[in-house]
């Protein structure tokens, strides 16, 4: 993939299609049959006279100069060219025939593509039949806030001084939903747009005001949206935050619809169920997420539910909680109809009243917290294992480098570090699928990580007799462990028995609390041994190729031994 990927989306067509939706910093993908298929949105195409004998070459450099007036582009953008005639200061003609990501833009008239072959002369030209295609202009890979110089006002106060209200550039952040077979899409607080499906997914997505479907024009589309969203029981496409009906400013807690089984009619007509309704607390509605009967729409400090009527006011919205917390527009996932999401300093579940998660690693997760990049924590689920995940930064990261997993089943928390910008689960796919830096990947697929082994651990939290008043002497342990799945000739891990006398006492050695390491293989009945300690943990792991385990119930044989 081109860019950080921050939003997958899974849908299955009439025509038996199954296909990805994938939305990075500088594209949109359609993934299908394990291809992927460009359809980034077109934001400008200049043709001749614009583009006439447009390229300048240097002698010596592969660096050339395009002159196309008030193209709009930036650094890092993309754009497609056609129809040059060649070659050009001996670079051949077929290499400008090309998609090109920009490499500096020189002003608002010129800016520079790199080629593979270097110029062997200085010339200008390329013919009067160009056709200069730029796709959307890129966005950021991650946010950014900051009083920084120059942001305020130019001579606000002394030379050089910053704004007074912050300068925050968001990360660019995608949101689907299907539309029958097409796809519907927007960019957070940004631009919305359909891709019409084809079987050879040869066309790029547009944007949906200027998209005309089933012969029908399109009409009061919203310029700008948050979030766009499919109402699928009753074919609505609504926006959550949007731009109002008529124009006008962006209103970060309008909700607006199309017209049913239309999503490119907005007008609200007599004759039609288009409409809208407007959040009635909270600064923004930070995400809307679908359930079985209603559609969940959160601010950054209520949670409402936003149901279909059927009559003349087509959808009514009620406030369930107030004084709750929403961390990150993504950090919320539904399961069996209920709702978990990563709160400022908690975590929350919703089945039909709010309430706060229990769990034990409270203090793990968010003292140790990047909230300034909180727009990166994304969750998902692993309904093979009855997890919910939140992949998060940790301080002093600036992408999502550790991991939190509830089981909802066994109602249980652990954690460790991965690196993951983007998840979708789906009963669509065989494997969960997971974006991490410019790869997409099958989880849960295989016992390896991919060519590598698969490092995996569990280690146990301490345990003591008679809250730790009395030693505990060790004989033997029966470790119970399964190692279906393996392939390898020989799979085995490693125990790790971590005796100590003192809370606060590292696992070293501390009188006889040695720590302790055994090998289990397959055939290991019990492990005999011997520790002394007020305190015992172990740990289970392995780092071997074509290993597979599971932990059962380890037995301990241990006896009261005296205090001290």
């Amino acid at each position: 993939l081109k860019g950080i990927c921050r939003q997958m989306f899974g849908w299955i067509t009439s025509f038996s299609d199954n296909l990805l939706a994938l939305g990075t910093s500088k594209k949109v993908y359609i993934e299908g049959g394990g291809f992927l298929t460009d359809i980034t949105p077109i934001r400008a195409t200049f043709t001749t006279p614009d583009t006439n004998n447009c390229f300048d070459t240097t002698i010596g450099l592969n660096l050339v100069n395009v002159n196309i007036v008030g193209h709009g582009a930036t650094v890092g953008s993309f754009v497609t060219f056609s129809g040059v005639v060649g070659p050009i200061g001996g670079i051949p003609q077929a290499e400008f025939n090309a998609e090109f990501e920009i490499t500096t833009v020189v002003d608002a008239d010129n800016f520079k593509i790199t080629l593979p072959t270097a110029a062997t002369s200085t010339a200008t030209g390329g013919g009067t039949a160009i056709t200069a295609a730029f796709q959307i202009n890129i966005g950021n890979d991650i946010s950014a806030i900051g009083y920084g110089w120059g942001a305020g006002g130019w001579s606000r106060l002394g030379w050089g001084s910053g704004a007074l209200t912050p300068v925050v550039d968001i990360q660019r952040d995608w949101w689907f939903d299907n539309f029958d077979n097409d796809l519907v899409m927007n960019i957070r607080n940004g631009g919305v747009y359909y891709w019409a499906y084809n079987s050879s997914f040869n066309t790029r997505a547009t944007l949906l005001s200027a998209t005309t479907i089933d012969g029908i024009a399109p009409a009061d589309v919203p310029n700008e949206a948050m979030q766009i969203l499919v109402s699928q029981n009753d074919k609505h496409l609504l926006a959550f935050g949007c731009t109002p009906y008529g124009g006008g400013q962006f209103d970060p807690l309008l909700i607006r619809w199309a017209t049913q089984n239309q999503p490119n009619v907005w007008t609200p007509l007599p004759t039609n169920s288009a409409g809208f309704l407007r959040v009635s607390r909270g600064s923004q509605i930070v995400r809307a997420i679908a359930t079985r009967q209603e559609i969940l729409v959160f601010t950054e400090g209520t949670l409402s539910s936003l149901q279909f009527l059927g009559t003349s006011d087509v959808f009514g919205i009620q406030e369930l909680a107030d004084n709750i917390s929403i961390l990150s527009p993504r950090g919320v996932s539904v399961v069996n109809n209920t709702a978990y999401w990563m709160g400022h300093d908690k975590f929350y579940a919703y089945s039909g009243r709010v309430e706060t998660l229990p769990t034990t690693l409270r203090n793990h997760v968010f003292q140790n917290l990047n909230y300034e990049q909180a727009d990166q924590i994304v969750s998902g689920t692993n309904e093979g294992w009855n997890e919910v995940w939140w992949f998060y930064p940790t301080a002093g990261s600036t992408v999502n480098n550790a991991y939190v997993v509830y089981n909802h089943l066994e109602k249980i928390w652990y954690y460790g570090s991965i690196h993951r910008t983007a998840w979708l689960d789906s009963s669509l796919r065989e494997y969960p699928q997971a974006v991490g830096g410019y790869f997409i990947y099958d989880h849960e697929r295989g016992t390896n990580d991919d060519t590598l082994p698969m490092a995996a651990q569990i280690t146990s939290s301490d345990f003591d007799l008679s809250e730790g008043e009395q030693f505990l002497l060790l004989k033997r342990i029966i470790p119970d462990v399964s190692f279906s799945g393996s392939t390898a000739a020989t799979p085995e891990v490693t125990m790790t028995i971590k005796p100590h006398n003192f809370p606060g006492s590292p696992y070293t050695n501390v009188d006889s609390a040695n720590v302790i390491e055994t090998s289990v293989d397959v055939y290991t009945e019990q492990v005999f041994l011997r520790a002394r300690a007020r305190q015992l943990g172990f740990k289970i792991s392995s780092e071997d190729l074509d290993v597979q385990w599971q932990l059962g119930s380890p037995r301990i044989d241990a006896r009261p031994d005296g205090r001290r």
